[in-house]
């Protein structure tokens, strides 16, 4: 599988996001996106995502699944963590794996790869930064997607949370996936640099 963008440029708001940006990945690679606030990380991700739609060049996946679109082929891990509160941990991994579908793991073994199994019947609403963030990276693993696109990946884990990442990002890798990341940090696996912001 092998991950192109080829002269893509980002308008929001009216605004020129950056343009001209080429990047590749191709299995068992990352890419780790850099820039300062404001240079079109998210924004980015978000276009690999499908949730934006490119002002200009284009984006493709090669050698994925020829009737899936590349959103569908991806696993996209906001900065934000999109959980919902009322919903118990088992319930939130539940909801998006019936929601997303795909291959499909056992959301209990996702939970006790997190090491969050024993919140299962909590509430979301009662987990804090970390373990919400734990609860999303059990998505990743619950539904396989080759291509994980992670904003900010480990704000909020703690040094173990971390350790605890870099070895499923390295996991992810070594079966052939692709990872592309917003980062301000190191993430701790090998990864190629883009940086944003000095193509506008």
């Amino acid at each position: 599988m092998r991950l192109s963008g080829r002269e893509v440029g980002c308008v929001r708001g009216g605004r020129k996001v950056f343009s001209g940006l080429n990047f590749e990945a191709a299995s068992g690679e990352a890419l780790a996106v850099v820039g300062p606030n404001g240079s079109g990380k998210t924004s980015l991700l978000r276009l690999i995502a499908g949730l934006l739609v490119p002002a200009r060049g284009s984006i493709t996946l090669e050698g994925g699944e020829a009737e899936l679109t590349l959103a569908e082929q991806s696993h996209y891990l906001g900065h934000r963590d999109a959980l919902k509160p009322a919903l118990s941990v088992s319930e939130n991994l539940n909801f998006w794996r019936d929601f997303l579908g795909g291959e499909r793991s056992d959301p209990a073994e996702s939970l006790a790869t997190v090491e969050l199994d024993h919140a299962s019947h909590l509430p979301a609403a009662f987990l804090s930064a970390g373990q919400r963030r734990r609860l999303s990276i059990a998505r990743l693993l619950t539904l396989r997607r080759p291509l994980w696109l992670l904003d900010e990946p480990t704000n909020a884990l703690d040094t173990a949370g971390q350790r605890m990442f870099v070895g499923l990002m390295g996991d992810h890798l070594s079966r052939g996936g692709l990872i592309v990341a917003a980062t301000h940090m190191p993430l701790g696996i090998a990864a190629r640099t883009l940086r944003v912001g000095d193509a506008s």
